[in-house]
């Protein structure tokens, strides 16, 4: 890890992505200095419609617009629900940006051929579904995905009952393994569920991705200051 004293913006549409990403820095960069950009609204309206509109997108670029004025260095989106948006929009900054869960993606892909996703917010399931299936089709590699999602999940750690929510997780997860060589959380939020899964009953690699978006990100980051 670089021991550069980056500045790097955190695009959050919800709270619940917060501690992991900062964890994840904690753990693995220290030496960042992190900026949070913040917009709660956007995950309760996807919740209630289902998809992105171009209003939340441009909300959601706004953000993004934010964090490179006050001087960051990269900028990262920590809820992938959003991540389309990103995806299609990351040209328009002079910064690197990235969605926290892409590069998680691509390992998956690169681990095996059966892929498990569970998801507690309803559009993230579908949203990392095609964009497994986009990397897929980009490397010529045929998948099959097998999608969960557990809303009831997502309610009962806004609620606070952080039990719940793992349990509920970590259910899937069993089920999931006789039939998928790897799984995958879909959300930051869903990386706590890892800390509290008794791996010892697990024979699959489960991908969660601050620890893999917080490498990705300042590899983006040196990269370009290479280049400049």
């Amino acid at each position: 890890m670089s021991g550069q004293d980056y500045r790097i913006g955190l695009i959050h549409a919800t709270m619940n992505s917060v501690q992991p990403i900062l964890e994840a820095f904690q753990a693995h960069a220290p030496q960042v200095t992190l900026v949070n950009f913040m917009d709660e609204s956007l995950i309760f309206e996807l919740n209630e419609t289902g998809i992105v509109t171009k209003g939340m997108a441009r909300r959601l670029l706004h953000l993004v617009e934010k964090a490179e004025m006050s001087g960051v260095d990269g900028i990262l989106l920590t809820c992938s629900s959003f991540t389309p948006v990103i995806v299609e929009n990351s040209h328009l900054f002079e910064v690197p940006v990235l969605s926290a869960d892409f590069s998680m993606l691509e390992k998956a892909v690169e681990t095996g051929t059966r892929i498990g996703v569970i998801a507690t917010v309803e559009a993230a399931g579908p949203t990392t579904t095609k964009l497994l299936e986009r990397i897929s089709l980009e490397r010529q590699k045929e998948l099959s995905i097998q999608t969960v999602i557990i809303p009831e999940a997502f309610q009962a750690l806004q609620n606070g009952d952080r039990t719940k929510h793992d349990a509920l997780i970590h259910r899937k997860v069993k089920e999931l393994t006789t039939e998928c060589d790897v799984i995958l959380f879909a959300q930051f939020s869903m990386a706590r569920a890892l800390v509290t899964l008794d791996m010892m009953t697990i024979n699959r690699p489960i991908l969660t991705s601050p620890e893999i978006s917080v490498k990705s990100i300042i590899t983006e980051i040196a990269k370009r200051e290479a280049n400049l």
